[in-house]
Formats: C-alpha cells, structure tokens, sequence
C-alpha cells in the first residue's frame, strides 16, 4: 500500500526561515531554469508555470524568478544538470536526492557527506527507487470532505490532509498531473504546488526517538546543500514520538 511520507509534512512546516531564504531562492531558481529549458512562455510550457507558482508560494521576488527564466537565453551562462541520487538512511530508511548542479563534482561528495555523517549510505542508480512511484504531486490550500470531493472529481489517485498546515496533498498519474491541476483551479481550489515527484509505496515506521532524530537531521543536512532541489523518502514517525 503506498503511502504519504512525514517527512513531506515536516518540511513544510518548516517554512521559509529568514536564515534560509537565499539558499531556498537558489533552488528555487534552479527549478524555474531547468523547466524553462522546454519554453520560456509559461502560458505554453506547464511545468514552468508549475515551477513559478512554487516560487511565488515562497514570496520568491518576481525580478528572481525572470532571471532564472533568462538564464536559458544566455549562453554564456554555466548550464545545470539534473541528477538523481539515491541512498538510505537510520533505520532502513530510502531517500531519493534530486539535484540541479553546475558541478557534479562538487556537489556528490557533499550529498554523500551528508549520508555518512548520518548514519546512512548512498546507493547505486536503481537500487532504491524501485520503492517509489513516480506520481504527480500537488498541493493546495485547505482540508475537509468538500475538498477531497473536488480533488476526486479532478482526477487525484491519492488524497493526504496535512491539519498542521492546513493543507491537503494528493497525488496523480505523472502523466495526469498538469490537467489535474488545471482543473483543481478551475474549480476555485488554491493550489500551491505541483511538480512531478515520488510516493513511498511502503511507509517504514520509526518508533525509536534517536533514530527519529537521526533522519530527521539526515534529511535536514540534506535539504541544506543548495544543490539539492527535492528529497523524498518513506519514513513516518507517530506523534507521540518526541524529537
């Protein structure tokens, strides 16, 4: 049975920090880059116009966002390559690391750093993905059974409420994900996210508060390489656990 990662809600939770605010713009302009490599028009081109909702969720200033954008046009600058690393963690946990580097060689030794420092081990191409789907994740403001309905009715294949954030995730075919979306907003949904991703097809549980604390830390150090554009992993950690 496939399932909702805590880590996804941990991580949003956290939020924009000030302290973090430049790192996060950095990814995010990664993304926006990246996607922009398929049309700068975002009226044309769905995931640049998935990747500028996600900035402009972040408060990412729109001078940002159009550099990242004119990025694509300027030949002179450092182009970036999409990779996927893939690794596990305290108690067995699988992650996945998806990165957006102009150096690879900067940024492997950093992400496995993080793994060994953690308690955990990065994996060969293939060997941990097999746990994941790819799916079409979205994220929009609000909970409750009205609002299940209209996912429903959009298309969604899985549903999760977040109450901390008072927002609901659900997941898609990755094919289905920009008509999805689409119709979340037609039918007034405010939606906050959507991008392609990964769902956990296992959840493992970690009922152990230090090992709970590892991952967290793991997925923490993780997040904090600039490099780093998206981490998903499997792992839920009941409330009652105190980290």
């Amino acid at each position: 049975m496939s399932g909702h990662s805590k880590w996804a809600t941990i991580k949003r939770k956290k939020g924009v920090t000030d302290a973090k605010r430049g790192a996060l713009f950095t990814k995010l302009g990664n993304q926006i880059a990246i996607a922009a490599r398929s049309g700068t028009d975002p009226t044309s081109n769905s995931a640049l116009s998935m990747a500028i909702e996600k900035a402009k969720a972040a408060n990412m200033p729109m001078s940002n966002i159009e550099r990242s954008i004119a990025r694509v046009k300027d030949k002179s600058a450092v182009q970036l390559e999409e990779i996927t690393y893939e690794g596990y963690g305290p108690g067995g946990i699988a992650v996945i690391v998806e990165v957006a580097t102009d150096n690879k060689n900067r940024t492997y030794p950093e992400v496995r750093l993080a793994f060994t420092k953690h308690g955990g081990s990065m994996a060969e191409p293939g060997s941990v993905a097999f746990q994941f789907t790819h799916k079409g994740i979205i994220r929009f403001r609000g909970t409750g059974e009205q609002l299940q309905l209209q996912a429903i009715e959009a298309g969604a294949d899985d549903i999760y409420e977040e109450p901390e954030t008072n927002e609901t995730v659900i997941y898609t075919a990755a094919n289905e994900l920009a008509k999805v979306r689409s119709a979340l907003i037609d039918s007034g949904v405010e939606v906050v996210e959507a991008q392609l991703g990964y769902e956990p097809n296992n959840i493992i549980k970690i009922e152990d508060a230090e090992t709970a604390r590892k991952v967290i830390n793991l997925m923490d150090t993780l997040e904090d390489i600039e490099e780093v554009t998206n981490t998903y992993t499997n792992f839920d950690i009941p409330e009652d656990i105190n980290i």
